[in-house]
């Protein structure tokens, strides 16, 4: 199979070695799994897409959108089949998040990621202090608000980060679950389950502008999405059987990364 997509143009695969394809797999499996816990997978899928020699950052960022929708898929049907995440929440929130990450991939061909940066640093390092000094925070879900007041912080919330996913990327899970826990009250379990929802419609709002815009690398995206559809699955029952505890700790080893992996890239420019 990766013979024949190999040899067909625009699939990002004409004249990549073997090697090439394979990290890319591992850098799926990884992400789909991360992703699925606590989000954050666009942090090893994107700079492994940056490393394949004559692709584009713009047509990284398009292929690491098609990669994660799968995983994004398979981790939102898991969680909702074994954890039952609250619909009336999550729907809301992942209609205006699509709409939010459409206008972010837009902003993205004409901004350049250094202006961002910084600002996202900043907000990580704010978000992992909260976690840190507040250990029972998302330990259980205690909503902090109903009715029409709930649902339009969600939607904000949905609003903001699906921008901030269409433009950037890295950490758009991670930041939907503090959010839920901070904002809303729900546990880290119960934001991960709702998250994915809304991952999923971010990562299709950015599709939706990168695919007719000529960007994508559809056969790069195939092999990232079936390879990030496993670690998803696993990832998801995974977060499911080992409860919120587990969820909180992976979500501070990710935002640490994060803070490091960006962090550097402030620094050096």
């Amino acid at each position: 199979m990766i013979e024949w997509l190999t040899s067909l143009q625009g699939s990002g695969l004409e004249n990549i070695e073997l090697s090439t394809v394979l990290m890319v797999v591992l850098a799926g499996l990884a992400a789909g799994w991360v992703d699925a816990v606590v989000g954050g997978g666009g942090l090893i899928q994107l700079p492994m897409l940056l490393l394949v020699p004559g692709i584009t950052p713009v047509q990284a960022l398009a292929t690491n959108k098609m990669g994660s929708i799968f995983g994004t898929t398979t981790s939102a049907i898991t969680y909702y089949r074994r954890a039952h995440p609250d619909l009336k929440t999550a729907i809301p929130m992942a209609v205006i998040a699509l709409v939010g990450s459409f206008a972010g991939a837009i902003v993205a061909t004409m901004l350049p990621a250094s202006v961002i940066k910084p600002v996202i640093v900043v907000a990580l390092i704010a978000v992992l202090i909260f976690t840190a000094l507040k250990p029972t925070a998302g330990t259980l879900t205690e909503l902090k608000y109903d009715g029409a007041k709930h649902l339009s912080i969600a939607a904000l919330i949905g609003l903001s980060v699906g921008f901030y996913d269409g433009l950037l990327g890295p950490g758009t899970g991670s930041f939907l679950i503090i959010a839920m826990v901070m904002f809303l009250g729900y546990s880290f379990l119960a934001a991960s389950a709702k998250a994915k929802i809304v991952n999923l419609a971010t990562n299709a709002g950015a599709l939706m502008f990168f695919l007719p815009s000529g960007h994508l690398l559809w056969g790069m995206g195939l092999i990232l999405g079936l390879s990030n559809m496993v670690g998803g699955y696993i990832g998801a029952r995974m977060a499911i059987s080992k409860g919120a505890t587990f969820v909180r700790v992976i979500f501070l080893v990710v935002v640490s990364v994060l803070i490091v992996r960006l962090g550097w890239d402030v620094i050096a420019g």
